[in-house]
């Protein structure tokens, strides 16, 4: 590489989403990515669940009489359990209703990350937020920033939906919509020269599809969500009419996430009074696990195609990796700002 290698090595992207935290890190000339489910289990003490959660290499804390297993391997105890899965973040951003939040948060970052070499820098993603909930959104962002700094990292944010352009949209020059598809939020963000115009949140993304089809089929919402990520194994599609119970919920509460998501935008773009005169067809590029599903773009054109907008849209395409393009992207966000 060139002589800035070792500074771009000092750099690290983070997606702190709902369902996944996702690091990203140069390593010569590529970007080597990993991912801990964010969620955690509790169980009760005993020396012999210590021992084998230490002989597994599953991620743990002790307090007391307590056992906190966390990361990756959380599902597992939580379907075992026949329960779901405690999560430190809700719609995306810290869950208010979860006592451990900030303190799982924490752990799971440094178990992740580690801690800083001297003068090493972060850039992290976060939402945008519904206007009821901006104040939520400050805290949100200020604690993990702050979370960051503690493990002695020089951090900022980017907004996710941004984040997605800086990933997927540099032919473009930075210019066009990333849409986030996420566990907690659906993000979008309309950039011009990779600067952000307009910054739209939804709460309905896969957890709103997860509690959703759980509701009206009887199951757990861990039970709906490993089904719906083992896709290519059980064969879910949006376009199921027929099938299991789970899937036809799903795909109906896929609809409305993307009608909800189209409508968004919708009405966004067409409240602000600021946009660019833009030279062409603006793109469009989706990520998120949840743009993972089969004949979800189809599905998304369509429901684009169906709005008035006071733009054209271009291609709309699909991230080339659509689970680190957030992570990517913020990488992207500190070589281009720290």
């Amino acid at each position: 590489m060139s002589a800035a290698a070792p500074a771009q090595q000092a750099l690290k992207g983070v997606d702190l989403g709902t369902s996944r935290i996702v690091l990203a890190t140069l390593k010569g000339e590529t970007v080597a990515l990993k991912t801990e489910l964010n969620a955690f289990v509790e169980l009760p003490y005993s020396k012999m669940t210590e021992q084998m959660l230490l002989r597994e290499n599953i991620l743990h804390r002790v307090e007391g009489d307590r056992i906190y297993a966390y990361g990756n391997r959380a599902d597992e105890f939580a379907k075992f359990l026949e329960s779901d899965a405690r999560r430190p973040m809700q719609s995306g951003l810290l869950n208010p209703a979860e006592p451990k939040n900030l303190e799982m948060m924490e752990a799971l970052i440094e178990s992740l990350c580690g801690r800083a070499t001297k003068g090493e820098k972060v850039c992290l993603s976060v939402p945008s937020a519904p206007a009821e909930r901006s104040p939520d959104l400050i805290y949100h962002e200020r604690s993990m920033l702050s979370i960051f700094q503690r493990l002695g990292y020089e951090a900022q944010a980017v907004n996710e939906g941004l984040a997605v352009v800086y990933a997927e949209l540099k032919d473009a020059n930075f210019t066009g919509i990333g849409m986030s598809f996420g566990g907690g939020m659906c993000n979008m963000c309309l950039a011009y020269l990779g600067l952000p115009v307009l910054t739209i949140a939804t709460t309905r993304a896969g957890d709103y599809i997860d509690a959703s089809a759980a509701s009206v089929t009887g199951e757990t919402p861990t039970t709906v969500r490993l089904h719906k990520e083992n896709a290519a194994e059980s064969g879910f599609g949006l376009e199921a009419t027929e099938g299991s119970a789970i899937d036809r919920a799903l795909s109906i509460y896929y609809g409305d996430t993307i009608e909800t998501a189209a409508q968004a935008l919708q009405s966004a773009l067409r409240d602000s009074r600021r946009l660019p005169r833009f030279t062409g067809p603006v793109p469009v590029v989706c990520a998120g696990g949840t743009a993972l599903a089969r004949a979800f773009l189809p599905r998304l054109r369509a429901a684009l195609a169906a709005t008035e907008l006071p733009i054209t849209l271009g291609e709309i395409t699909l991230a080339k990796d659509p689970m680190s393009a957030t992570a990517k992207g913020a990488l992207v966000g500190a070589m281009l700002n720290m």
